[in-house]
């Protein structure tokens, strides 16, 4: 049970520098990654961790996190 509410604890927690951190993770990984029964692709991985982080935090800018993964922009949504 304190292990639900520490994880919990963390994730409502969840700031910017977070996003940042979680979406350099995601920009470094293959374009593919195999999984128990198949294949799953970033794109799907990070849509679904978008509506997640959005979830998280009413201030989470999902098309400027999406803009920083495709590197249309900065982590700050400027230019790069």
């Amino acid at each position: 049970m304190l292990d639900c509410v520490a994880a919990w604890l963390i994730v409502a927690a969840m700031t910017k520098k977070h996003f940042i951190e979680l979406a350099d993770l995601i920009k470094n990984l293959p374009h593919s990654c195999q999984v128990i029964q198949g294949m799953v692709s970033v794109e799907d991985l990070t849509r679904v961790l978008a509506d997640f982080c959005e979830n998280q935090n009413e201030n989470f800018n999902r098309s400027r996190w999406l803009g920083y993964i495709a590197g249309k922009c900065g982590k700050n949504g400027g230019k790069i």
